[in-house]
């Protein structure tokens, strides 16, 4: 199978080299017209807790991830994370998806998706865990498959005590990230079809109209018909490249990374007295008028400010954690997070 696995950057330690010097075999998700109509969007906290896993112990690999590995590494020391780490491991090129499986909503929450990984038919674990390692699984992902309700139990409370203390605090800031990112290309997709919605996904993703294809590395290359289910694209704050997800019993979906996660991490979110920076007429006003996502020029245009000025308020606003940015071309686009809302609907 080919589920979870990476391009550009592979989850393997031993392994830096990039899809875009020596492309790889292709995952291609065939479309027909139902299927453009059935893509869809989704945030997934799991995702983004697989992920940090691998930051955790590869950080030289991420430095545009520096300022969350620094926060992140030294609350974690103490905690017990050796079923979470057996079942993410490092050097697969195959990795057991049940931790993680597709969202069933747009943007759930943390707790019912743990529900979700505990409520896990112990048969799919074995399987799983199984098929990521064909060559017999190691000591440290044994009980998985010899005795799986009670393993399957500890590693969700080893996942909430580390997501507790490593990505919770950031959750606002990244989710808010994610849904402007998801609002900008649902609405090129609507808008323009798929051409304008896939073309920038990832450099090592395209599209030809009809297929989307997944340079990965050292996958077995693969066709996947959707067949009027649909693809669920998943954009990740952590997830390094593209991870395309094939294998039952679970849909189609797509992970990808978009530009600008590592303005994320200029804020700490768990510093005092960062809103004291916002006192202010203008950049109360900006947050008014950031209602929707908009660019610096958008801003200046309604406001009657010049560009610079409203750029000065709007990092004070992004470093205060009130509002989020992402590139879409050759723009740049604000959104509020939503502790930005929270102050706007009640300023």
């Amino acid at each position: 199978g080919v589920t979870g696995g990476s391009v550009t950057s592979t989850r393997d330690s031993n392994y830096s080299e990039s899809v875009t010097d020596s492309p790889g075999p292709t995952i291609a998700f065939a479309f027909d017209r139902d299927d453009l109509l059935r893509t869809r969007f989704a945030i997934s906290p799991l995702i983004e807790l697989v992920a940090a896993t691998y930051l955790l112990r590869l950080p030289r690999r991420f430095p545009e991830h520096r300022g969350w590995v620094e926060s992140a590494a030294g609350r974690v020391k103490g905690l017990r994370l050796d079923l979470l780490f057996a079942v993410n491991p490092l050097g697969r090129t195959v990795w057991p998806n049940f931790n993680a499986p597709p969202p069933v909503s747009p943007h759930p929450r943390i707790e019912h998706e743990l529900a979700r990984v505990g409520a896990t038919d112990p048969e799919v674990v074995r399987v799983d865990v199984r098929r990521a390692y064909p060559e017999g699984v190691p000591p440290a992902a044994r009980p998985f498959i010899e005795d799986p309700e009670p393993t399957v139990a500890e590693l969700v409370t080893q996942m909430r005590s580390f997501w507790k203390v490593t990505l919770e605090p950031w959750w606002a800031q990244m989710s808010a990230f994610l849904q402007s990112e998801i609002a900008a290309r649902a609405h090129r997709l609507v808008a323009t079809g798929g051409e304008a919605a896939f073309a920038d996904l990832h450099p090592a993703i395209s599209w030809d109209g009809g297929t989307l294809a997944v340079a990965a590395d050292r996958m077995a290359p693969r066709s996947v018909n959707l067949d009027g289910r649909g693809l669920l694209l998943m954009p990740s704050v952590l997830a390094f490249g593209a991870w395309p997800r094939v294998d039952p019993p679970w849909e189609p979906a797509l992970t990808y990374q978009p530009p600008g996660v590592g303005d994320l991490w200029l804020l700490d979110p768990t510093a005092s007295g960062a809103l004291a920076g916002l006192i202010g007429r203008r950049r109360a006003a900006l947050l008014k008028f950031l209602d929707r996502p908009a660019s610096t020029r958008t801003l200046a245009t309604r406001t009657g400010w010049s560009s610079g000025g409203v750029n000065t308020h709007l990092t004070v606003l992004r470093r205060t954690g009130l509002v989020a940015r992402r590139r879409e071309g050759r723009e740049v686009i604000y959104s509020r997070t939503a502790t930005g809302d929270a102050l706007a609907d009640h300023g």
